[in-house]
């Protein structure tokens, strides 16, 4: 049976709770999922993860379910405006992968579910009111429950790099998390005896000169927190790193393009069980009273092919430590 609040819910949000079948039947229509994304293609475990995740749940794009995409192109500027219209679009749940597109989706409806798919700590960000019920109208699944990832990984880099004294952060200030990333990385590099340099990229055309200014002040290492446009641009910036020769830490998609290691969520894990969110809230389900769920599975992945061309070893118990090594 739908609630009375989730059936009103419906009526001002154009979402529609009923299950999928009865949806199409009573209504004509096939349920309309809304992406809010900042890149569509180019990274096959994450949107496509998400895909293979609704079609094993039985949706099928052109049979049972139709998606609506808008894509920021990694412009975060764009998305208040892309959510305008997303929400304009009428889908009966929006899907949004990271701080910046939640916190643009939010503010255009609050009667539309929204899943909301690695983000990082909702609750700091004032996206939902607990993970155990978040309220309102989005749920989903975290990315990070803190921003506490970012310190770890400057632990493994320290690890990696027993000597380096001095660390250039690399990251995106338009990403949402970005500032709460960049502190908690200051905060363990200064309890590590370590100088942190924090460079700002909004764009690709600055991704030369940070690297310009990590070698002028001989940074040791890098670290570079995950974002949509940096993997929009990943060709470029793979270069950048491979040329510096900086032992890096970064996104799991650099690993084999010059980067040392990666420490994040499961990242095909993680949107796959998007998938089933999206599935409850198509059959009935209300998003406030959906507890959001935190990621279950890290993976550090150490690339010694990296660590030979810069003359680097690996520790022992570091690579014990690893969920995969490049050999």
């Amino acid at each position: 049976m739908i609630s009375r609040r989730a059936f009103v819910c419906a009526l001002i949000g154009g979402s529609v709770t009923a299950p999928m079948t009865a949806h199409a039947q009573q209504t004509g229509r096939v349920p309309r999922i809304g992406i809010l994304a900042n890149f569509r293609g180019g990274v096959p475990d994450l949107w496509g993860a998400f895909i293979e995740g609704l079609k094993e749940l039985g949706y099928v794009e052109g049979r049972n379910m139709a998606i609506e995409w808008r894509v920021s192109e990694g412009k975060y500027e764009r998305l208040p405006a892309l959510a305008v219209e997303l929400v304009r679009a009428k889908p009966d749940v929006i899907v949004v992968p990271a701080n910046q597109n939640a916190v643009a989706a939010q503010e255009a409806t609050r009667t539309i579910p929204i899943v909301m798919i690695g983000v990082t700590d909702p609750v700091g960000s004032g996206l939902v009111r607990s993970l155990a019920r978040p309220g309102g109208n989005m749920t989903g699944v975290t990315g990070s429950v803190s921003p506490t990832i970012a310190g770890k990984q400057m632990e493994l880099l320290k690890t990696a790099v027993s000597t380096v004294t001095r660390v250039a952060i690399l990251g995106n200030p338009g990403n949402a998390a970005y500032s709460a990333l960049v502190t908690e990385a200051s905060n363990v590099a200064r309890s590590l005896k370590i100088q942190a340099q924090v460079l700002e990229a909004r764009g690709p055309d600055e991704f030369a000169p940070a690297f310009t200014a990590m070698s002028k002040e001989r940074a040791g290492a890098l670290l570079i927190i995950g974002d949509g446009m940096l993997t929009l641009h990943q060709a470029k910036l793979a270069d950048l790193v491979v040329k510096s020769r900086l032992p890096t830490i970064g996104p799991n998609n650099l690993i084999g393009s010059g980067v040392l290691m990666s420490y994040q969520t499961s990242s095909p894990d993680l949107w796959r069980r998007g998938a089933t969110y999206v599935d409850k809230i198509l059959k009935g389900a209300n998003p406030g009273e959906l507890p959001v769920e935190q990621p279950t599975k890290f993976d550090l992945v150490i690339n010694l092919k990296t660590a030979k061309a810069l003359g680097l070893t690996i520790p022992t118990p570091l690579l014990a430590r690893a969920d995969e090594v490049i050999r």
